[in-house]
């Protein structure tokens, strides 16, 4: 090939990259814990990048594995919540076992154990399947552009929280039951907590252009989140859940904090994340049955936050507490049990190393070499 000729290749492939630029830096998704700009060069360069095809490919297998599947709703349950409301959520807490009575009353808590029995209020493992499906398939839209993972997303999320007939109330009045004992506890609020700020992150992608989402279904789909927003912040469930000091009130300050960045409260945003700065830190969850399971756990809600905290100018990364307690620091306790170059030194009924890894790559991103 000729300087010329050359020249004019260099030159229409750099326009040509330049227009893939452009367009995809208009539709950066304005998500809530993702990092929108983030997903732009990762979209950019997979188009340039060959390594990253293979993963690329993995998302595609996951979201090609939801297509058939859902979407779902609570009106799909057979035990209705107490109340009678099927469209309220209702879920029945998972290490309460019946004591050895007529009636099985009172329940014991085994911590850990899960009891099959909780399995009957079918929204619990419904709403695992909404979440994670909408997150991966909106997801996968993004980076392809194939309309089948948007539509799926789309019908998912409208399903749950949109369309009369199926919408969810914007409520946890009922999770997390114990039998002959409650209706609900605030601890259910963990129900959503731990994984729904996947959810807001996925509606964002799908609201940066997706086919089958539109102004009207991000209208009411924020509308639905402003209405859970005010219960979780007005409701003594709410409440109560937000000012425990272990991973419940961890995620819980974050949830709200990833719901009103999303509906555009960046005032409470901003205060949920300077929360944060009075530090839990792991070691009230070093007690439990799964000490080193609940120690990630609770470390996946700091990382969430930090990277919520990063949108509205709260530095938990930077943070370090009176005693030099940091999220970092935290992350550095786990890491020798989660490499396997040190015996996990408290109880666990079921160690996973790979639990910790979410948080050792968030770690890793934000500069922590030891991660």
């Amino acid at each position: 090939m000729g300087k010329k000729q050359s020249f004019m290749y260099l030159f229409a492939t750099g326009y040509a990259f330049l227009g893939l630029v452009t367009g995809v830096l208009s539709a950066t998704p304005n998500t809530v814990v993702l990092d929108g700009a983030r997903l732009v060069d990762a979209k950019m360069r997979l188009a340039l990048d060959s390594s990253l095809k293979s993963t690329l490919a993995s998302l595609t297998a996951q979201a090609d594995s939801w297509l058939d599947q859902g979407p779902w709703s609570v009106t799909d349950k057979q035990v209705i919540a107490p109340g009678g409301d099927i469209h309220d959520y209702a879920s029945q807490a998972p290490y309460f076992w019946p004591s050895n009575t007529s009636n099985g009353c009172p329940y014991v808590e085994r911590d850990g154990v899960h009891n099959p029995e909780a399995d009957k209020y079918t929204d619990h493992n419904d709403r695992g399947n909404m979440f994670q499906s909408s997150y991966i398939l909106a997801l996968a839209w993004y980076y392809t552009g194939k309309t089948q993972y948007a539509t799926h997303a789309g019908d998912i999320l409208r399903t749950w929280f949109i369309t009369s007939a199926t919408r969810m109330n914007p409520n946890l009045n009922h999770a997390q039951i114990v039998p002959c004992a409650n209706t609900g506890r605030s601890i259910g609020i963990i129900d959503f907590s731990q994984q729904y700020t996947s959810v807001l992150d996925a509606a964002a992608i799908l609201a940066s252009g997706a086919p089958g989402w539109s102004a009207s279904d991000t209208s009411a789909f924020r509308q639905w989140n402003v209405d859970f927003l005010n219960w979780l912040e007005t409701s003594q469930f709410g409440k109560d859940e937000s000012a425990a000091t272990n991973n419940h009130g961890t995620f819980a300050i974050m949830q709200s904090a990833g719901i009103a960045l999303f509906t555009g409260n960046t005032g409470l945003a901003t205060s949920k994340g300077e929360l944060y700065e009075v530090a839990y830190f792991v070691p009230q969850e070093l007690s439990r049955t799964r000490s080193f399971h609940y120690s990630t756990f609770d470390l996946v809600a700091y990382t969430r936050m930090a990277a919520i905290g990063k949108k509205v100018g709260v530095d938990l990364w930077g943070y370090k507490g009176s005693q030099g307690q940091s999220i970092n620091q935290a992350v550095n306790f786990v890491i020798p049990a989660a490499t396997g170059a040190k015996q996990w030194a408290y109880p666990d009924l079921n160690f996973t190393a790979f639990s910790a890894s979410d948080v050792v790559h968030a770690s890793a991103d934000a500069g922590n070499a030891n991660a």
